[in-house]
């Protein structure tokens, strides 16, 4: 998915009506930009190469 098809206002208004979350409309327009913020880090993290031969690691050490 690209950002460019992604619609964060029509999100966020149907993740509130599955959530049963109502928002109030002085709010929507930073909860619409936080998501927009998401959906751009998302989209680098998921277009970062990783080559076929990698394996997860077994154990999380930082």
């Amino acid at each position: 998915m690209n950002q460019e098809t992604f619609d964060c206002g029509e999100y966020v208004d149907r993740m509130a009506e599955l959530m049963d979350l109502p928002i109030d409309s002085d709010y929507r327009p930073g909860v619409v930009d936080n998501i927009t913020r998401i959906v751009a880090i998302a989209q680098v993290v998921n277009e970062f190469p990783l080559p076929d031969t990698i394996e997860a690691a077994p154990v999380f050490e930082p």
